[in-house]
């Protein structure tokens, strides 16, 4: 069977709401049912919008902390602010970016997105994703006796590329990473490193046909995917690694001593 995603056109809320009965209520306005094995795909954003994870910039009062990354940074003192409250750990940055660690994510600007919310307000990552992945994945098991897996999607910049492409923010009833270790390439040669990573391809292929800007499409179902559902609690630390393990932020850190001469 083919994998096939199918975006779904929601009412955009403006209030805290129930994600679960607005999921409910999507699906029958898209007249589309969920099957088993069926992956949901939510925007964070609408998950924070449903949880009131909306600040009004012009209300932040900075810290002496906030006001030196704002200089540091050039960012407005109340972006810098949220900066530092939503993140763990700051590594750096440019002009008008800070990057970030929180809750195993690293990102520009602790993942703080203006866009989709009302001038001077700025929407913020969700609060607990993890648990709002199982309790969506449980409620849609409860009411239709139907095994399905949950991601929670963000839109987020690769490095030394051009544009966006979705990354897994939390998920729940799906195995987050496929174990390529001693299986073999087409030479015949063992993979000794190779972690499919599962929920991000879906992520990406799903924020791909849910779009960015004002297609209002924050559910996705991505059908015959072929990935392994379970029913075993997702923890955070199995879709991430330390910032210290990663590759990238280590081989920046360690600059070559000579010179590269072409």
């Amino acid at each position: 069977m083919q994998l096939t995603v199918i975006p779904l056109l929601a009412e955009r809320m403006k209030d805290e709401f129930d994600i679960f009965e607005a999921l409910e209520n999507t699906l029958v306005k898209n007249e589309t049912e969920l099957q088993e094995g069926d992956v949901i795909v939510i925007s964070t954003k609408y998950i924070s919008n449903s949880q009131g994870r909306i600040v009004d910039l012009e209300k932040i009062k900075a810290s002496e902390h906030g006001i030196r990354i704002a200089d540091e940074y050039q960012l407005k003192q109340g972006i810098a602010e949220i900066i530092i409250r939503e993140s763990d750990k700051i590594f750096g940055g440019i002009g008008g970016f800070v990057i970030t660690s929180a809750d195993n994510i690293m990102a520009p600007n602790a993942g703080i997105d203006k866009s989709n919310a009302k001038k001077g307000k700025a929407i913020l990552y969700p609060t607990d994703p993890y648990l709002i992945a199982e309790q969506i994945r449980r409620k849609v098991f409860l009411k239709l006796l139907i095994h399905v897996g949950v991601i929670l999607v963000d839109s987020r910049l690769m490095p030394a590329r051009i544009g966006t492409s979705g990354v897994a923010v939390s998920c729940a009833g799906i195995e987050p990473v496929l174990d390529m270790r001693s299986k073999k390439d087409l030479d015949g040669n063992p993979l000794k490193v190779t972690f499919q990573a599962v929920v991000d391809n879906l992520a990406t292929i799903a924020n791909h046909k849910m779009g960015e800007g004002a297609e209002s499409r924050p559910f996705a179902i991505v059908r015959d995917s072929g990935a392994k559902l379970t029913d075993r609690k997702i923890n955070s630390s199995e879709m991430a690694i330390a910032p210290e393990q990663c590759v990238y932020v280590r081989g920046l850190a360690n600059p070559p001593k000579t010179k590269v001469v072409r």
